[in-house]
């Protein structure tokens, strides 16, 4: 199994702990190595680690390392503790991951991801299949070729 298809079986098996949104959003960002608590900024700050390491993600959002899983994870964490704007400034002019390069459209999900899963519009029940659609290769999505192309 590979990275991404990992990231959406943790997802699944996260949504089925029965978690408030929130609660669920700050546990998947353990994933990437940012903890719950006091401690999370640290975490953060630091780059999370690599719970999840591999591939398997989609070209567009595909740098090419083994840390993309975290990458998602870990802007899931800070999102939903400071928000949206904050976290998108931070991507763009701390991490300088550009709006348009593969790290830059990974945090834009991730940012797009929390705002679906606490407005509603994303059931944590329908969060993993997300993943697979939006982010995972041909590999993670048995039907991913007839529904999506990769780009």
């Amino acid at each position: 199994m590979d990275a991404c298809a990992a990231l959406a079986e943790s997802v699944s098996s996260l949504a089925a702990r029965g978690h408030s949104d929130r609660v669920f959003l700050k546990e998947l960002g353990r994933i990437g190595g940012v903890r719950r608590g006091v401690f999370w900024i640290t975490d953060a700050a630091s780059g999370g680690s690599n719970h999840l390491k591999g591939r398997g993600f989609r070209a567009r959002v595909d740098d090419d390392t083994d840390g993309q899983a975290r990458h998602f994870a870990g802007t899931v964490a800070v999102t939903v503790r400071i928000g949206a704007r904050i976290s998108w400034w931070l991507t763009v002019h701390v991490m300088r991951d550009a709006p348009d390069t593969a790290d830059g459209r990974l945090s834009a999900d991730a940012i797009e991801f929390v705002r679906l899963v606490r407005t509603g519009e994303l059931a944590q029940a329908d969060a993993a299949g997300w993943v697979r659609r939006n982010l995972c290769g041909a590999s993670a999505n048995p039907f991913s070729e007839a529904v999506a192309t990769d780009g």
